[in-house]
């Protein structure tokens, strides 16, 4: 496997798939790595385009500090900000619209958390093991997953666990930790997921996929307000987007999903909600274009047998990507 399928024991998910999209419009551009993680995708760009110059966003300081040794021997090339990508982009359209920042050709996002988070970071993402429930992209901001689990009331708590986790056994699993948390406060990943194993049906207690997977799922994205983010940061990320520039997201589940699959279809140009184009070299029919979206992928794009094989991980993963419309006369 080579060095940008694994290297620092990482995978990047549907790389060659995103290398096929993510074609820079001109050598020098600059492409905008929204969710540098450990930087297998954005590695695998410079070195297939020699001019290509990346920015690479990430709010986890330690995630950050892998991938920018990674990067090191791009040299100046590669330069990095650590932020939220919704605060970066926020603030990175609003110098565009001034005049003071260069529009990105080329943006990509890779949601979720990398298996370093599940792995090595300690902080709780995994229900392997017994550790702290944190769970914080970036340490330093906001409530840990145990202050949701102790504090948050226990119809907000089914809430999260309802609507983040789609879990069927929500009510009976908040009302589990309601009871639990009045005896003693529940810190640690090994105490909770035990608290959702007892609080489901016997029978899907010792599944292939353990109970508490989806309870965990809706805990992190609450923690790191994950569907708020991708909201407000793929659409600051469209709104700058040089035109004829291309936006690939890679999603690993159906909320996120539709989020990518609801802006794209809200801003695609006017007779583009009729029909997809079939890929970038497809010019848009004078007349028709208005500054939009141009969505090269019909329905998403997913891991082929062999990649789900050798990196299960990748499994439930969907790329989809868009090309900002260049006007034309009418």
């Amino acid at each position: 496997m080579s060095d940008h399928k694994q290297a620092f024991g990482h995978v990047p998910v549907l790389l060659d798939e995103t290398l096929r999209f993510l074609v820079p419009p001109r050598p020098d551009c600059l492409f905008i790595d929204g969710t540098l993680g450990l930087a297998g995708h954005s590695s695998a760009m410079l070195d297939r385009h020699p001019g290509l110059r990346l920015v690479g966003v990430d709010a986890d300081e330690e995630v950050q500090a892998i991938a920018r040794a990674r990067l090191a021997p791009y040299g100046e090339r590669a330069s990095f900000v650590h932020a939220y990508f919704d605060d970066f982009f926020i603030d990175y359209a609003t110098r565009v619209a001034r005049g003071t920042a260069e529009h990105p050709c080329l943006v990509l996002f890779d949601f979720g958390v990398s298996m370093f988070h599940f792995r090595e970071s300690g902080r709780g993402f995994s229900l392997q093991g017994d550790e702290n429930l944190d769970m914080r992209l970036n340490p330093e901001q906001g409530r840990t997953a145990a202050d949701l689990v102790n504090e948050l009331d226990e119809r907000e708590l089914y809430r999260v666990i309802s609507s983040y986790g789609e879990d069927p056994f929500a009510h009976r699993i908040a009302q589990a930790i309601a009871r639990e948390r009045a005896a003693c406060r529940i810190e640690t990943t090994g105490r909770l997921a035990d608290i959702v194993r007892g609080a489901v049906p016997a029978k899907f207690r010792y599944g292939r996929i353990h109970p508490a997977t989806r309870t965990f799922q809706a805990l992190r994205i609450a923690v790191n307000d994950e569907l708020g983010r991708i909201e407000r940061g793929l659409a600051a990320a469209l709104s700058c987007l040089e035109p004829g520039g291309i936006i690939a997201c890679i999603s690993f589940h159906s909320l996120e999903d539709r989020i990518v699959k609801l802006a794209f279809r809200e801003r695609a140009v006017k007779r583009e909600r009729a029909y997809f184009k079939d890929g970038p070299e497809q010019p848009i029919p004078e007349g028709e274009a208005e500054r939009g979206l141009i969505v090269l992928t019909k329905r998403p794009v997913e891991p082929a047998d062999g990649e789900i094989s050798s990196n299960p991980a990748s499994r439930s993963a969907k790329l989809r990507v868009a090309r900002a419309a260049e006007r034309t006369r009418s």
